[in-house]
């Protein structure tokens, strides 16, 4: 198993127990170097000086936040330091709600937290509690000297948590233009209903793929190699003039019904005779 990029102790009520946080997403890329067109030589950058354009050592950099416009105050590593909160490297959940209740503005990036030595058997009795419970627990810790607030919830066998935004984090949206409900009309609202029911189906990961960085590495390849690259299909671009949402709408819904194969009469029938009463999942 690899190593925790963090570990200490999740702690609710007066239990405690030990944790590794470990990644539980990865970046796929690809990334890219610039590169000098003649002879392909990486290309290096240096801090430059903004009022005389010269090079900076990396024992002249200091760091300063900008009060207003030009004016900056130095912050150094004692500043930091008066500031820092306790590493006492505990993820303390304060409360349990429903995850319902939160919007999902407020998610960030998932971790999976895995059981220290000892710490098994409390760790699989949380787990369960929190999914019989039907709620996340909201916690706060500190890694790498900056504060977290955090989901835990239960996943599967794992206990994953989820750094998340605080409050004045989040742009409110009274800041921007939306259009009204009123704006909408029963009718065409009703079609647009339509169509989304058309389209409704189960939550299948492993359906949507990246084409795009598929295609991006197939031309890498085929470069490579000098030969064609085989690509994805590409969807035509749309036009950037208004369109008329209602004609799309009854297009998208002919297209979806015609789509259909043609169904014998009294099949419906025959195979509702034939099929067996589903048994009823037992809650967890």
């Amino acid at each position: 198993m690899p190593r925790p990029i963090w570990s200490g102790t999740l702690s609710f009520g007066l239990v405690t127990i030990p944790v590794g946080l470990h990644t539980a997403v990865r970046d796929l890329g690809p990334h890219f170097h610039l590169l000098r067109e003649s002879d392909h030589s990486r290309i290096r950058y240096e801090k430059v000086a903004a009022s005389d354009h010269r090079a900076v050592a990396k024992d002249e950099l200091v760091k300063g936040f900008e009060v207003q416009k030009g004016e900056f105050v130095e912050v150094t590593d004692e500043d930091f330091a008066k500031a820092a909160l306790k590493k006492d490297r505990v993820i303390d959940i304060l409360d349990f709600v429903d995850a319902n209740q939160i919007d999902d503005r407020y998610f960030d990036r998932p971790y999976y937290l895995t059981p220290g030595q000892g710490g098994a058997k409390a760790y699989a009795l949380l787990r369960e509690a929190i999914r019989r419970a039907k709620r996340i627990g909201v916690a706060k810790f500190v890694m790498r000297d900056k504060q977290y607030l955090a989901a835990v919830e239960a996943i599967g066998d794992a206990l994953v948590l989820t750094t998340m935004r605080f409050q004045e984090e989040l742009v409110e949206p009274k800041n921007f233009d939306f259009p009204k409900p009123t704006d909408v009309r029963a009718k065409d609202l009703q079609l647009a209903e339509q169509l989304v029911n058309t389209l409704a189906s189960d939550w299948d990961p492993a359906k949507y793929t990246n084409d795009y960085r598929h295609n991006l590495m197939a031309v890498i390849e085929a470069k490579r190699k000098r030969v064609k690259p085989k690509l994805e299909a590409a969807d035509q671009p749309e036009s950037a003039q208004v369109i008329d949402l209602m004609e799309r709408l009854r297009k998208s819904l002919g297209q979806k019904k015609s789509a259909a194969p043609p169904r014998a009469k009294g099949t419906a029938r025959r195979r509702q005779a034939k099929a067996k009463p589903r048994r009823a999942h037992k809650a967890a």
